[in-house]
């Protein structure tokens, strides 16, 4: 946005010869191993936490519940089939949106980045780490709630620390990811356990279907589509490789490999996990619970039950560093697209890492701490997300009408696509009925992006004293964070600087 999109005759990035070189660049270091952890690591954040709770209480009743986890883990494996077709075919960074603006223009692809600047990843990042805070706090206060300003204080210190983390070294960002990966699977693991041990115990009242199905209040459609939406939540991240495909090695064969074990497990996972909170608490106790796994672990684990938050809280901890990780990579994609300042497509010159992104990431995510209301920050995001998948899936159709030739490493039947776009509209139809003002106000921020692009991006004859400040910020920020182009966009600057010099000439 500084001045347009690599316009001609806007002041190149000021370069120094001695600190760059062609090996400044982000490198291909994730692995098959880390590329699982990071679709596993983003999904399996806060949400199995937090969206329980949401779930249960707009599907009424326990069995429809379940079937409502069920049916959205189906839907995310066929989204993400969509998304690996698109990831090899349009093999960049960026995720959904460097395919909505390869496929619908400028305009749609920085209505995605706008949408996700503003609301989607500060929001999901935000949300991790509150439920991060509150597991950690919850065994401090046995008698009462923690305190909000403790909560927040703590969420943006988990939010710091794994930003400093991240800036320091991609290979440091994902070994705590492995690692906590790793954490958060013996957590969900121990739950699934003990709710094993209370089936063998007899104790499945809520899972026979006479109960199951019994409501505590009358089912509403509306409800319906919001108990999808905060299903949906949980499942968030399953398209976060898409965002950094440039660094994943192989991505041909490792970005459809990693999808195909990391959906259907989180799935497993998902299922059994929620099965297991009924089998040792009623609906009753399920909703009157902001920490469900807490008291899940305080029924049945006795004088260990201090594993529990623990776990959970080291779960979300990874989650943190999930999102953090892939976040800042499609702000550094968007801000290398010219959709944003181009501060932001720089990366250090001896760590190779994407600093400023980070920070930005890091600072819009500690302004949405000034809340503590998860559920409301939820709906916001399970609506705007569902919106830009199903716009992203759809864009999967119209590359195959447009370019049917183009190769594709992976080409799903189109039955997938169709049947993700028909639950799309069934979901956002009955969520705009049923909370239409939170459906508009995340339409009314979406549009307000529409300006901002023409007055950032798609304005290529700004004032030139706009453009010098501009460029003056830059080698600021640079300065500030030792950060240079990516060798690639380096050469690009220097050719579109060779031409100018060439038509003055």
């Amino acid at each position: 946005m500084d001045g347009g999109p690599r316009q001609r005759g806007s002041p190149g990035p000021p370069t120094n010869p001695n600190t760059e070189s062609s090996s400044v660049a982000l490198k291909k270091e994730i692995g098959l191993i880390s590329a699982c952890c990071i679709i596993v690591g983003n999904i399996i954040g806060s949400g199995i936490f937090v969206s329980p709770k949401g779930v249960l209480e707009n599907a009424s009743s326990v069995g429809l519940a379940l079937i409502i986890w069920i049916i959205t883990g189906i839907i995310t494996a066929i989204g993400a089939l969509c998304y690996a077709e698109l990831g090899v075919t349009i093999p960049k960074s960026g995720g959904d949106y460097s395919y909505v603006k390869d496929i619908f223009g400028g305009l749609a692809g920085f209505l995605r980045l706008w949408i996700a600047l503003l609301v989607i990843y500060p929001t999901n990042q935000a949300v991790i780490a509150l439920t991060f805070s509150n597991y950690v706090l919850q065994p401090l206060f046995p008698s009462c709630l923690p305190p909000d300003s403790g909560i927040r204080l703590l969420a943006a210190v988990c939010l710091l620390l794994l930003t400093w983390v991240n800036c320091s070294s991609v290979r440091w960002a994902t070994r705590v990811q492995d690692f906590f990966t790793a954490g958060k699977l013996l957590a969900l693991g121990l739950i699934i356990i003990m709710g094993i041990v209370q089936i063998c115990k007899g104790q499945f009242y809520w899972l026979e279907p006479v109960h199951a199905f019994e409501p505590f209040q009358e089912y509403d459609m509306g409800r319906i589509a919001l108990a999808f939406l905060q299903g949906s939540f949980a499942y968030g991240g399953w398209n976060f490789l898409n965002y950094v495909t440039e660094e994943l090695i192989d991505p041909y064969k490792n970005l459809p490999r990693a999808i195909f074990i990391s959906i259907p497990l989180v799935t497993f996972v998902y299922v059994l996990a929620n099965v297991a909170y009924v089998t040792a608490m009623s609906p009753n106790e399920l909703l009157a619970s902001n920490a469900v796994a807490v008291i899940f672990g305080e029924k049945l684990l006795g004088v260990v039950s201090w594993i529990m938050p623990i776990s959970v809280a080291l779960s979300t901890f990874g989650g943190v560093n999930g999102s953090l990780f892939t976040s800042s990579r499609l702000f550094f994609v968007g801000a290398r697209e010219g959709h944003l300042p181009r501060l932001l497509a720089m990366i250090h010159v001896n760590r190779f890492t994407p600093i400023p992104a980070l920070l930005f990431t890091c600072i819009s995510t500690l302004l949405m701490l000034c809340t503590s209301d998860m559920y409301t920050l939820i709906n916001y995001v399970g609506f705007i997300n569902y919106l830009f998948y199903g716009v992203t899936v759809a864009g999967q159709i119209v590359l195959r009408i447009k370019q049917p030739d183009l190769y594709r490493p992976i080409k799903v039947s189109l039955a997938w696509p169709v049947i993700y776009l028909l639950f799309w509209a069934f979901l956002l139809i009955f969520s705009l009925y049923s909370e239409p003002m939170v459906c508009c106000i995340g339409l009314a921020i979406m549009l307000t992006g529409v300006p901002v692009y023409f007055a950032g991006v798609y304005w290529e004859n700004k004032p030139k004293n706009f453009i010098s400040f501009v460029a003056k910020m830059t080698r600021l920020g640079q300065k500030l964070c030792l950060v240079v182009y990516p060798a690639e966009d380096k050469r690009r600057d220097d050719e579109e600087n060779r031409e100018e010099a060439d038509e003055k000439l």
